[in-house]
């Protein structure tokens, strides 16, 4: 425990006093690292979560692989706005100041968002979503325009849109919550990766806690950057999407828009993961620990 609370501190001082250039293009790419992550994660798991008897089952397969995102955050190399939540803890000793904590936090959630959204927006704009396998439609369903949508349609693409919808269905403080509970397991990674002595140790102590965060549906603001996005691109680009997650899936599709993702998702999440990671982890570490000479 020792171990881990100085390096965690000594992290976040560095992280604090890193050129904001380097910030930004760290930030970049933690924001890319996730997308990339979420990218696979639902390619693996679609078909699963479009229906309830193997929808759990589903969560458990896009656990498995959306892990890898923060694992290349650890060990390439990347700046992440949630693991800087920990940057509480320096802030408590006075090791840092208030102003250049949100410098930092600043910088990297900014550069997380662009990453994030780019990759959303490349990802749609790659046709990945239409590939096949495609699945038979009812005949009466038709397009916004009226026209027929078609006897095949993409489940992937509609799972994709129905992700996103239900991410933005939730309650403000619905979302805020599980922020806490998603920032709090992602922490604990951050802390124990920090500490482990080689890289399959590093690898070990974030797969588990990530799974967990994410079989259970909670919530992450960094990651949610690019799964409401990439439905809002997908919904826009392709409103046949839109039509197969209302009517074959049943995804409250009237929740997807823009003012929904900022508002009522990622605002809550964002305030729930600094308490989830920032006060849950850093500073109930920093009260244990309070008497150390750091």
């Amino acid at each position: 425990m020792s171990d881990s609370y100085q390096l965690v501190s000594d992290s976040g001082v560095a992280k604090a006093n890193k050129p904001a250039s380097d910030l930004f293009v760290l930030g970049l790419l933690s924001g890319a690292f996730l997308a990339l992550a979420g990218a696979a994660s639902t390619m693996a798991a679609y078909n699963l979560l479009a229906h309830p008897e193997t929808f759990g089952f589903g969560r458990l397969v896009a656990a498995a692989i959306f892990p890898c995102g923060l694992i290349l955050v650890a060990i390439a190399g990347a700046e992440l706005f949630t693991g800087n939540t920990l940057m509480l803890l320096p802030l408590a000793q006075r090791r840092i100041t208030v102003v250049s904590m949100f410098r930092n936090w600043g910088i990297v959630y900014t550069a997380n968002l662009i990453g994030a959204l780019t990759l959303a927006l490349l990802l749609v704009l790659s046709g990945q979503l239409t590939l096949p396998p495609k699945i038979t439609l009812p005949p009466e369903l038709t397009l916004p325009s009226g026209l027929p949508l078609g006897e095949k349609g993409s489940l992937l693409g509609a799972i994709t849109v129905t992700t996103a919808a239900i991410k933005c269905h939730f309650a403000f403080y619905e979302a805020f919550i599980l922020g806490i509970f998603c920032n709090w397991l992602v922490c604990l990674a951050v802390w124990m990766s920090i500490s482990a002595k080689d890289l399959a140790g590093k690898v070990l102590v974030i797969f588990f806690p990530i799974c967990a965060f994410v079989t259970a549906g909670f919530e992450h603001s960094i990651a949610n950057m690019f799964f409401i996005p990439v439905g809002l691109f997908a919904a826009h680009f392709h409103p046949e999407f839109v039509v197969i997650a209302r009517e074959v899936v049943g995804a409250p599709v009237h929740a997807l828009s823009w003012y929904n993702f900022f508002v009522m998702n990622l605002l809550p999440v964002t305030l729930g993961n600094i308490v989830g990671g920032g006060v849950f982890v850093g500073l109930a570490y920093w009260y244990v620990n309070r008497g150390r000479q750091s």
